[in-house]
């Protein structure tokens, strides 16, 4: 398998690197995530926050935050937030840069910290870590 092949079988989109935290935190019984705002997160509120994010990591420069919010996608929690893209580098030919996700809701904060890369498809694939 060529380097471009497996840096391409190792990546996952935010959305489903969010998913899977929100739905993960309740089969591992992981309490401690109860009440922060990736439970409050709805399928189309993680649609929301990739979208940002691939904005974000095609428009902001290093340090510079897009700010992003859930109006308009049918959740009656409030969430909004912050990407901010930094730390852009090289990596097996594909531009990656680490990125900062900041979601906010019902008075608690919740932190990502994942680096993407861009791939031939022109989108932001989370690396696994």
């Amino acid at each position: 398998m060529s380097i471009e092949h497996r840096a391409l079988a190792r990546t996952v989109t935010v959305t489903a690197l969010i998913a899977t935290l929100s739905t993960g935190a309740f089969a591992a019984n992981l309490g401690f995530l109860n009440n922060t705002p990736i439970t409050y997160m709805k399928q189309r509120d993680l649609q929301m926050l990739n979208n940002a994010a691939q904005t974000a990591l095609n428009t902001k420069g290093d340090g510079e935050s897009l700010e992003w919010n859930n109006k308009g996608a049918g959740n009656p929690v409030p969430v909004n937030g912050t990407v901010t893209p930094h730390e852009t580098f090289d990596s097996g030919g594909l531009k990656c840069r680490k990125i900062t996700l900041v979601a906010n809701a019902k008075g608690q904060t919740q932190t990502w910290t994942p680096t993407a890369c861009k791939h031939e498809d022109g989108k932001w694939h989370l690396k696994k870590q």
